[in-house]
């Protein structure tokens, strides 16, 4: 039975070294108890303690890393069904499909799109992380591509039913810690020993789900721990209906076997790009943790990219910008100051109005706990009484030479109170509207 947080904290050291990335070790039981944090991060823990709290502290459905560097990707560590209950964490890794059949310059247009394929959202770079690379029959140009793609710095998922084939692939590229696709119930055994001498994660690809979990109890039983699964479907129908099983399963049931990340590959239910796409996107919602399509555009990976950064986003906590003030094109003292929400959205969107304006500003952005404008407004929360404190405080006052500020549209009502609260200072109301603040700032 899974212990409370209050038992987890009973059996940590309590020195509230910070070490673990939570600020005190009740923060860290809790979020163990939670299944969002990994015991190993704890650097005190004494071995007595770890033992008791290992089974405890593991969330149902492994955590596990591909990869390494900024294009590693984390899958699992899941702790419920729906996202509004809490929240999804690991989001699944998008990957592009390179066979031993495609030439150089097939192998190089596919790399350089996975370059050129991310953008800049809310201050985040959306892009896909892996390259999945497949064996046509041809063992050398396989690892012929399998180099040239290990020479870039994005994870892998090496695609091979041979074992021999998977073993020099992977002398190429341990230091990369690719994912080894797949053991099936033949080879099982030498890709199990193939995992645990090159520490690298394992699929287990089977054909249904009780095949699976008898598969994966073997893996388990080798030495195996790092495990992802493949149902071995290829219809939406079917692998849909056996991702939420899985997923159910090991929730739910407490399953171990079917206790790990998925791996779904829609390169392989169509010949159809945008249907492809389709069916991809029904796999962000539920539940997979890797995605390999045939080919990436911009038409099909930025729908994906954003329903994923949807989905992925905390929905009880809104995204935020660091309050503080933010010099934008350049300004000196006689250059005009906004003041703003630190709703990430609304940050992004007003400062990037203010750069094509190209005009010098100072923004100050302000902490609305994650709310917008006129949602914050409402709620008390950006009113002459927080907004005044807040502009004294700031410093903005030592960076220019004049008492001129300029308020939101939406937050006018605020302006009698406002003056009040800044004696000396002019404040005019702007545009309600960011995409009018360029003309705005243009003509005052």
């Amino acid at each position: 039975m899974a212990l409370t947080g209050i038992q987890i904290f009973k059996l940590l050291p309590k020195t509230n070294c910070g070490e673990c990335g939570s600020p005190t070790c009740l923060a860290f039981a809790m979020a163990l108890a939670a299944g969002k944090a990994e015991l190993d991060k704890c650097p005190t823990i004494s071995d007595e303690a770890k033992a008791q709290l290992s089974e405890a502290s593991a969330p149902p459905i492994r955590q596990l890393t591909i990869g390494t560097g900024d294009y590693a990707v984390k899958l699992g560590g899941e702790t419920v069904m729906f996202r509004h209950e809490k929240t999804f964490f690991n989001k699944p890794g998008l990957a592009i499909l390179v066979t031993g059949g495609m030439d150089d310059k097939e192998v190089s247009r596919r790399l350089t799109a996975l370059s050129e394929l991310q953008y800049e959202r809310v201050g985040l770079n959306l892009r896909p992380e892996l390259v999945a690379v497949k064996e046509d029959g041809d063992m050398a140009r396989f690892l012929d591509i399998v180099k040239q793609v290990a020479a870039t710095p994005y994870s892998l998922i090496l695609m091979s039913a041979d074992p021999a084939a998977m073993k020099e692939a992977l002398a190429l590229t341990k230091e990369k810690k690719p994912l080894i696709y797949a053991a099936t119930m033949e080879n099982a055994d030498a890709m199990a020993a193939l995992s645990k001498e090159y520490a690298c994660p394992l699929a287990a690809k089977a054909q249904g789900l009780e095949e699976l979990a008898a598969l994966t109890e073997k893996l388990t039983a080798l030495g195996v721990k790092d495990i992802v699964l493949d149902s071995g479907a290829r219809t939406l129908r079917q692998a849909f209906s056996d991702q939420i099983a899985i997923r159910r399963s090991a929730l739910q049931s407490k399953f171990k076997p079917l206790g790990f990340p998925t791996i779904t590959l829609p390169c392989e239910m169509t010949d159809d790009i945008m249907k492809e796409t389709l069916i991809a996107s029904a796999f962000i919602a539920k539940y997979a943790g890797l995605i390999v399509l045939s080919d990436f555009a911009g038409e099909n990976v930025f729908p994906l990219l954003l329903e994923r950064l949807n989905i992925y986003t905390d929905p009880q906590r809104p995204m935020t910008t660091e309050q503080g003030i933010y010099p934008i094109n350049n300004p000196d003292a006689t250059s005009p100051v906004l003041v703003t929400c630190n709703f990430s959205l609304t940050y992004f969107i007003v400062s990037g109005e203010i750069e094509n304006s190209r005009v010098p500003v100072w923004l100050c952005v302000m902490d609305t706990e994650g709310l917008s404008v006129m949602t914050a407004w409402a709620a008390g929360k950006f009113v002459a009484d927080t907004v005044g404190p807040f502009l004294k405080k700031s410093g903005i006052a030592e960076k220019v030479n004049h008492k001129k500020l300029i308020i939101p549209g939406y937050a006018a009502g605020i302006l009698g109170d406002l003056e009040e609260e800044l004696p000396g200072w002019q404040i005019t109301v702007g545009p309600r509207e960011a995409a009018h603040i360029p003309a705005f700032l243009k003509n005052r």
